[in-house]
């Protein structure tokens, strides 16, 4: 009894120690990632490569780009590509937000609106990054529903792209912070709960929602509270 309760105790130690070393790459890699992205985010701005593009080239090129790279990031998580590709996907999704940052900062108070852009995108995953280690029940289930929710989303973008339709834009933006904060929950969740082991396909997963969180925030904010 003694030595079965021991081997137990000795691979709970060894499971929780592999979900801390996995939760601990996720943090860091998702730090490093930030600064690729504020790199391609600059390029973006000083060159204007992005805005040189049509409405419609630049969602093609972003769609392409963005699941393109996801994939080769998924196929690769195992090697050493795997943090590579990661990076090389933040600066392009830098790249792309340049566009974005470009029309906020043509106002006049557009760095502060980026500032409270960026400090509300903290509140919000640090809020849920504590509420992960806080919550005891399994948020699996609720990725179902969070993944439905974001496909819905994404092809409500894409149709409002050629309605064009302001209150459905302010609409699509609000239900997107709601859905990609709870990701963020749910993903920190899963790497806690060891149903998510390798913490590349984590920092992907909360990357990308960290981005979408801070893209529509600041959208928000440069409708509301821009000042010509």
């Amino acid at each position: 009894m003694n030595q079965g309760a021991q081997v137990l105790s000795t691979a709970g130690g060894a499971l929780a120690a592999q979900r801390n070393r996995v939760l601990r790459n996720t943090y860091w890699l998702l730090a490093l990632s930030m600064v690729p992205t504020v790199l391609g985010a600059w390029v973006g701005v000083q060159t204007g490569i992005a805005a040189a593009m049509s409405p419609g080239i630049g969602l093609v090129v972003f769609l392409a780009g963005a699941f393109g790279f996801m994939f080769a990031i998924e196929k690769n998580k195992n090697s050493a590509a795997g943090v590579p590709l990661l990076l090389a996907f933040t600066f392009f999704m830098g790249l792309m937000l340049s566009r974005l940052l470009g029309v906020v900062l043509g106002l006049n108070n557009g760095t502060g609106l980026i500032m409270t852009a960026f400090a509300g995108t903290g509140v919000i995953f640090f809020g849920m990054a504590a509420m992960s280690s806080v919550v005891k029940r399994d948020l699996s289930q609720m990725g179902k529903f969070l993944f439905i929710g974001m496909v819905m989303l994404l092809v409500a973008m894409i149709a409002n792209f050629f309605i064009q339709s302001s209150a459905l834009m302010i609409t699509l933006s609000v239900l997107a912070i709601g859905i990609f904060s709870l990701f963020i929950l749910h993903d920190l969740k899963r790497v806690q709960d060891g149903l998510e082991t390798n913490y590349i396909s984590a920092t992907l997963g909360v990357y990308l929602s960290i981005y979408n969180v801070f893209s529509n925030l600041l959208a928000l904010l440069g409708i509301f509270g821009g000042d010509d």
